[in-house]
């Protein structure tokens, strides 16, 4: 059995547990009548505001691919996002991210995928963070509850934790990238050749053009505006929540939305099926648990909320992946050449992470 497969197998006995435990209170009978009695109204809300961060996030791409492709039109970049997150939803390993990096260099000749998946990887750092800037704002919220555990820990210490100190890391090795990439080629490649010399032409090679999707750390006002991007973002992904909160029925403030959307940002990261259906039901029913909401009722909202979010953006990234006439195929087995248009580029990872757990 190869390392993907046993992943995968890994992802989905974990969602199954998951789903498992976070059902097994509840009884499907009143579950159903929750949902049929929830305020179709407030629903269509969440939904729009759900999928209204996926142009957000294309929004926000196209500042970061400014000094690589400078007038990117938002249609290039919103399908790529859309191609990307459906494909998230349809296959493990987080394949999506590859796949957006490669739907964007095969329209855009001037971006290259290794650039396309740098400046994904950046895009991705920029949520990390302002996730838990949002979270440790709501856990200031006198409406927070005081001593709150999660899994026998109290949930302050999860922002101390080995996650925050990973992600400072990772901001200063981009910001390295950015300022200084000669000297981050340098390390990386002196690195590289002392460990597995063979493959050290091809990684400073990767490093190089992952070094253009880094660029727009350079500029100040760039980078102002990228983070600007990201807590619009990641505010409308959390009146998604509040929304769907009213739906159905439960009484949380705001920032119960800010907190909980941390908390399953958290529960996402770890191995599951496509979709992520278990983590996220199951770090919901435990978020919204610590403000007093009961069993029944969370699991209704997280139930709702994650199959309704879900349907938009597949269908759309269906549609423009369509369009595109790409196939999954195309994606596990594309180069990064085949998108840039230079031979000498590296192969594109999309073979090694997403085939064996699709």
């Amino acid at each position: 059995m190869t390392k993907g497969r046993l992943q995968a197998l890994i992802g989905a006995a974990l969602t199954l547990l998951l789903l498992g435990w976070t059902l097994r209170d509840v009884d499907p009978a009143e579950l159903l009548a929750r949902l049929r009695a929830a305020d179709p109204l407030l629903l269509l809300g969440s939904v729009v505001a759900a999928t209204a961060i996926f142009p957000l996030r294309a929004a926000r791409w196209i500042v970061l691919l400014e000094p690589i492709a400078p007038g990117l039109r938002f249609r290039t970049a919103w399908h790529a996002t859309a191609i990307g997150m459906m494909v998230n939803n349809l296959v493990p390993a987080r394949a999506g991210e590859f796949a957006r990096a490669f739907a964007l260099a095969r329209t855009e000749p001037r971006v290259s995928f290794a650039s396309a998946f740098a400046s994904i990887a950046l895009d991705r750092v920029f949520d990390a963070l302002v996730v838990f800037a949002l979270m440790s704002g709501a856990m200031l919220d006198p409406a927070f509850p005081r001593g709150a555990q999660v899994a026998g820990r109290d949930v302050s210490s999860l922002l101390g934790s080995l996650g925050i100190v990973v992600i400072a890391v990772a901001f200063a090795g981009a910001l390295l990238l950015a300022l200084r990439p000669a000297l981050f080629e340098s390390i990386v490649t002196r690195v590289v050749g002392a460990v597995a010399p063979r493959f050290a032409p091809r990684v400073a090679a990767l490093v190089h053009q992952a070094a253009e999707g880094f660029a727009s750390l350079r500029s100040p006002s760039r980078l102002a505006r990228v983070l600007a991007w990201t807590v619009v973002h990641w505010l409308c992904n959390a009146l998604a929540f509040w929304l769907g909160f009213r739906a159905v029925g439960i009484e949380a403030p705001f920032s119960a939305a800010l907190f909980l959307q941390g908390l399953i940002a958290v529960g996402v990261a770890i191995p599951s099926s496509p979709g992520f259906f278990g983590p996220f039901e199951a770090f919901a029913k435990e978020g919204l648990r610590l403000y007093g909401v009961g069993t029944a009722l969370a699991v209704t909202w997280a139930v709702a909320f994650h199959l309704l979010s879900f349907v938009p953006i597949t269908l759309l990234g269906a549609l423009y992946f369509a369009r595109m006439g790409l196939s999954l195929s195309d994606v596990r087995n594309g180069r990064a050449d085949d998108a840039s248009g230079d031979d000498d580029a590296p192969a594109s990872p999309i073979a090694v992470t997403a085939t064996p757990r699709a």
